[in-house]
């Protein structure tokens, strides 16, 4: 028998769709995704696209992978809104009601993968700013982070209305700091180095970001009251919240007040040190909230789908899953970050792809269908659209692999389905 939730949290419904009296505000959902990608990552990121770009082309860039990833959580968070029902549940109506199960699983795990990252990141970013020792900060930040996480989605809310403004009040800062030095009206000259990253590969860069949760939108978003709310809460993060984070990296680089931005990108937090003993203790806080924002929303999305495989509760697999990342991070999973973001870009969105295919523009046919344990066109429009985005990787690399992996997998899903349909009717 399950244990009750306990007192003084709420319900988190992960075996059953939210209902309808215990749904969030728009602007309390939409706090939870705003506050995420308003994160130091997202300015590295913005930095070293525009280092390799130059201003204008990395701008174009951004945009573009910002569209599409409102276009592709925009839809899964409709689903999420009218249906209440988490990301596994919907997979399990995709996938079939035992081939979900690695459909959930390969995510649940590979979005703690992500929170292993960003907490030795953690470590790293104030060992090398304050000379802490990185292994002990990553048991405070581990600690941290997964008491937060316990608390349930309404702390995510609190920590992404603390961590939005605090990142945009000291990058504002830092932006003083930068003009004492530089003159921002020539930032728009910038040309980059033209480095070894395309148009294609910055976009990828942009939707790998955010493919893991973003496809494991549903964990967020099933709390809003309508689809149409959960739509409004994709916009506050993308392209809101998420241009504006990678922006700010953008704006770094291009006034060169960048630390070796080839690899740094468009990190500020040097900026703000050696100026008060209050400017210090903030830029401290400003990268455990900041980090932590991200880590709590990834901590959850995997609590929530490894709870709904287990038939348990979120709590016990956020303090389960939390442990074992602060472990990975300690032992150094997170430096292979390269790599797991080429995973996050080939492998991940064509999942996201089939579903929007499935239940949104064949929605109509899903209700009739008999329920069955694997639905192999699934799981073909899957593989097909991760073949096409790898092949993209190691030939066409300029090409975009997320967004063709997503095309891919969408496309091949739904010519077998329509292939299928034809047969029913014939028959």
């Amino acid at each position: 028998m399950l244990s009750p939730t306990p007192p003084g949290l709420e319900q988190e419904f992960e075996n059953e769709a939210v209902p309808l009296s215990h749904r969030h505000s728009t602007r309390s959902v939409s706090a939870v995704w705003f506050g995420f990608p308003m994160i130091l990552t997202n300015a590295v990121f913005g930095g070293i696209i525009a280092y390799n770009l130059g201003f204008w082309r990395s701008i174009l860039a951004i945009l573009a992978g910002n569209l599409v990833l409102f276009a592709y959580v925009g839809a899964l968070s409709y689903l999420a809104g009218n249906t209440g029902l988490n990301f596994a549940m919907q997979a399990r109506k995709t996938f079939g009601n035992r081939g979900y199960i690695i459909a959930s699983a390969f995510l649940s795990t590979v979005v703690i993968g992500w929170y292993a990252f960003q907490t030795g990141l953690t470590g790293t970013i104030v060992n090398a700013t304050f000379g802490w020792n990185t292994t002990w900060v990553i048991v405070l930040a581990t600690v941290l982070y997964t008491g937060v996480t316990f608390l349930g989605v309404r702390a995510l809310s609190v920590i992404g209305m603390i961590a939005a403004p605090m990142f945009v009040i000291l990058g504002l800062v830092a932006l003083y700091f930068v003009a004492q030095q530089s003159d921002l009206s020539e930032i728009s000259a910038y040309q980059g180095m033209h480095g070894g990253i395309s148009m294609g590969i910055a976009m990828t860069m942009v939707i790998a970001g955010f493919a893991d949760s973003g496809t494991m939108t549903a964990d967020f978003t099933r709390w809003s009251r309508q689809g149409k709310s959960a739509v409004i809460a994709t916009f506050s993060a993308f392209p809101l919240a998420n241009v504006v984070s990678l922006l700010s990296g953008v704006v770094i680089v291009s006034a060169g007040a960048g630390i070796n931005p080839a690899q740094n990108g468009g990190d500020f937090l040097h900026l703000l040190t050696g100026h008060s003993a209050l400017l210090n203790l903030l830029a401290l806080l400003f990268v455990f909230i900041n980090l932590g924002s991200v880590c709590t929303h990834c901590l959850y999305n995997g609590a929530v789908g490894y709870s709904h495989l287990f038939k348990s509760k979120m709590r016990l697999w956020t303090v389960i899953l939390g442990l074992t990342g602060g472990l990975l991070a300690v032992a150094g999973v997170w430096s292979y970050f390269l790599n797991w973001l080429s995973l996050l870009g080939v492998a991940v969105p064509p999942i996201g792809a089939v579903m929007i295919v499935d239940l949104l523009i064949m929605g109509h046919i899903v209700s009739s269908r008999p329920e069955r344990a694997w639905r192999a066109s699934a799981f073909i429009g899957w593989a097909f659209g991760t073949l096409c985005a790898g092949i993209a990787h190691i030939w066409f690399p300029d090409a975009g692999e997320a967004l063709i992996g997503m095309l891919a997998g969408g496309a091949a899903y739904g010519v077998i389905q329509s292939q299928i349909a034809k047969k029913w009717v014939a028959a």
